[in-house]
């Protein structure tokens, strides 16, 4: 794995219990904070292979912590998480050698300059590209011989970002990944992200607040909200099977019946109530006099999901 808890990577083609199980499986995982109350709260959630997923949520939604379970970083109190059929809290070397990880916070050995780190973690990795290496070093323009400690925050982002792409691993968890990033930053490190995954069939789970971002690259969209994983489609499904009702109440729910619509939220308004409802893509209703039903943007889509 791509962080400081790195040991020596055997070759992944040595591991055959793998075979066709799903990069990430959680199970009933339930997680809390002393004096709070549950961050994840039996979640479950499985990603098929080759998929990018962008995760949601409002600040303190736990993001961050269900990346780190999912990775086995930290110990649900409650359930597993599987990845590649292995259990995430007890990864052999070979299941450490396809994953890849980029933390929010940059955890780099501040001591060395870049090529000292970049060969420091070679060294566990017998897939290590390192013509992407170079090209990205050279394209992203960090300094090979600078200390990282004084490297730029982007520059120091960056390098996480190529240690974690330089193993070409199965499975890449990116938690904020392009917070420090300008524009163009972004934008050069997002088509490598999907150069990635067309090439190799990578599984890719990032979280950002940046919803631009999820909407140039993220296949699938995922909502995290109540301790547990509220909707998660695929950007194009959201469009077009995703509706709000508002209406009076047996208006709404008889349309959310007899479209077989499952219904995600539901909220009292003035006079109304308000249903988010998916709806199976050939039953979606229209709107009428007395119900409005309205298609909402990714941004819409968010609120109403979290708040």
């Amino acid at each position: 794995m791509t962080q400081t808890l790195s040991l020596d990577a055997a070759d992944p083609a040595a591991s055959q219990t793998t075979v066709g199980q799903p990069p990430v499986r959680a199970m009933g995982v339930r997680l809390h904070f002393k004096g709070h109350g549950p961050v994840l709260n039996g979640l479950d959630w499985t990603l098929q292979p080759g998929q990018v997923v962008g995760l949601l949520g409002r600040n303190g939604a736990g993001k961050t912590t269900l990346l780190e379970t999912v990775l086995g970083l930290r110990e649900p109190e409650f359930g597993q998480v599987q990845l590649f059929g292995e259990p995430a809290l007890t990864p052999s070397d070979a299941l450490r050698a396809r994953l890849g990880y980029v933390p929010q916070q940059s955890d780099l050995f501040e001591e060395f300059t870049a090529d000292q780190l970049l060969r420091y973690f070679r060294s566990f990795y017998p897939r290590w590209n390192e013509a992407k290496v170079d090209g990205l070093m050279s394209r992203w323009e960090i300094p090979r011989n600078r200390s990282i400690a004084k490297l730029s925050q982007g520059q120091q982002q960056r390098l996480s970002i190529i240690r974690a792409l330089a193993h070409e691993p199965d499975l890449l968890v990116l938690d904020e990944p392009v917070a420090s990033l300008d524009p163009l930053g972004r934008r050069d490190f997002l088509r490598e992200l999907v150069e990635q995954v067309l090439d190799r069939g990578t599984t890719v789970l990032f979280s950002t607040h940046i919803l631009s971002d999820l909407e140039r690259v993220a296949f699938n969209i995922a909502f995290l909200s109540g301790g547990k994983i509220a909707l998660q489609a695929p950007q194009d499904a959201l469009a077009e099977e995703v509706r709000l009702l508002i209406g009076d109440d047996p208006r709404v729910r008889d349309t959310a019946k007899r479209h077989n619509g499952r219904v995600l939220t539901q909220r009292e308004g003035k006079g109304a109530v308000r249903w988010l409802v998916r709806f199976p893509a050939d039953q979606v209703p229209q709107g009428d006099a007395g119900l409005r039903c309205e298609a909402l943007g990714l941004e819409d889509l968010f609120v109403e999901l979290t708040q």
